[in-house]
């Protein structure tokens, strides 16, 4: 029997670019997605895609989620980092 050797060394890697999903309101289009750095092209594929899966899904919506883990690991394959602003404030109630 022959053993392995295995490593518990993770290589990390830098994002080679970075983009910011915002959540706009109830009124659609619901998603807004903001490049904060990366090459351009790539990132402009990205967003595509991540309107394709997002534009009509409010966050409470329980497709949202299961489109959400979509994106984050279409991200992960890219070696993009995505943040996701959730926090709606709804300036007329202010």
């Amino acid at each position: 029997m022959t053993q392995v050797p295995t490593s518990d060394e993770t290589i990390v890697v830098d994002p080679v670019g970075h983009v910011q999903v915002v959540y706009l309101g109830p009124v659609a289009p619901h998603w807004e997605c903001r490049m904060i750095f990366g090459d351009e092209e790539q990132i402009q594929a990205f967003v595509d895609r991540i309107d394709a899966r997002l534009r009509f899904l409010p966050p409470h919506d329980p497709q949202f989620r299961r489109n959400q883990e979509r994106v984050r690991r279409d991200a992960e394959r890219e070696n993009l980092q995505v943040d996701w602003v959730l926090d709606y404030e709804d300036e007329t109630t202010a």
